[in-house]
């Protein structure tokens, strides 16, 4: 199991520069609430000196995306426009201490979002068009460029380390092959730069997906008090927002609550769905109680689940993620797609 830098937790569980800024004059938007990550960039810059005065983040997703939006805009803050544009999503990895493999997309995601931001700022446009056919995974939103960028600034080699980066191939796989030749093509290029060996260069055919798929499943139950990304004590986005279940939303993958300890039934009755959902309840609140909040189960009707959230959850910038860390412990409990929604 990944041992998360105390950086990590600190910036997971103590958020730098969470919320909204007033005045902001460069915006970056990167992700999709559907895809289960999305960050929104603030940066308040003088307009004479291009020095980025303030920052402010808005996330939605994993403990590791917090940490890492978090730490981008402590980077970021008094470095001109030109200075910051020279940050990689490594440097942010390194900032934090490091990041498990599979939650490297959140550097990169943080990345995306600064170069936006500046396009903003400047006028320009940066990545709001598709080429037909650019966009190679649907599950997650990822094209072509996005992939190409991670594989050059990080020196990717297998079509795995493509899916830790991007979260391309992730889901359904139908993008494996797309993945294969945009890997295939930029590592040749590579190869020729001298960037990396001619012999660690990929070739199409190296990799059968369907041992892709096996090795996605999580090799061993994580302890949910110390898996940041199960922790519920969470606090992110302006407004709650609930996903909609989507493809591959319910797997058990990198990342996701693990699996649980007992066979859950093939089919289960009401009676049973609140049973396991109060016991996942159970398992949250002693989290969100510390932190001064609350949340306790309204009604379960089909995969909707009703809740309540009270005291300090109620009006949080980070309910969004409350939300969705209920809904993740959920799924991870009952091993079915379910909908969470805050009455």
């Amino acid at each position: 199991m990944w041992d998360y830098t105390d950086k990590v937790k600190d910036y997971f569980f103590n958020p730098k520069n969470a919320g909204v800024l007033t005045g902001a004059n460069a915006v970056g938007e990167v992700g999709a609430i559907s895809c289960g990550d999305a960050l929104k960039l603030m940066l308040q810059v003088n307009p004479a000196t291009e020095v980025i005065e303030d920052a402010r983040f808005q996330t939605f997703g994993c403990g590791s995306a917090i940490a890492s939006s978090s730490a981008l805009t402590e980077i970021v803050i008094g470095k001109t426009l030109d200075e910051a544009l020279k940050l990689t999503n490594q440097d942010i990895a390194d900032f934090l201490g490091g990041l498990p493999p599979e939650k490297m997309h959140c550097s990169v995601m943080g990345y995306e979002a600064l170069q936006a931001a500046v396009a903003n700022f400047r006028g320009e446009e940066w990545r709001d068009d598709h080429e037909e056919g650019a966009l190679l995974c649907k599950c997650f939103g990822v094209d072509e460029g996005v992939i190409e960028r991670a594989i050059r600034s990080n020196l990717l080699v297998t079509p795995e380390q493509v899916t830790f980066y991007t979260k391309a191939g992730g889901g359904c796989l139908t993008c494996f092959d797309g993945i294969e030749q945009v890997l295939a093509r930029v590592n040749a290029d590579m190869a020729e730069q001298g960037l990396i060996t001619a012999e660690a260069a990929y070739r199409i055919g190296s990799v059968d997906p369907r041992a892709l798929k096996t090795k996605a499943q999580p090799k061993e139950v994580r302890k949910p008090k110390t898996d940041i990304d199960q922790v519920m004590a969470a606090k992110p986005s302006a407004e709650i927002v609930v996903p909609k279940v989507g493809p591959g939303a319910a797997k058990a993958g990198p990342g996701t609550a693990a699996a649980p300890a007992k066979a859950t039934p093939a089919k289960l009755t009401n009676l049973m769905k609140i049973r396991l959902i109060e016991e996942a309840l159970h398992e949250i609140r002693p989290f969100l109680k510390r932190d001064g909040g609350d949340c306790q189960l309204v009604d379960v009707e089909g995969d909707m689940v009703e809740v309540k959230l009270s005291g300090a959850c109620v009006g949080c910038q980070m309910a969004s993620l409350t939300v969705n860390g209920v809904r993740e412990k959920l799924i991870a409990k009952l091993g079915m797609p379910l909908r969470v929604v805050p009455v």
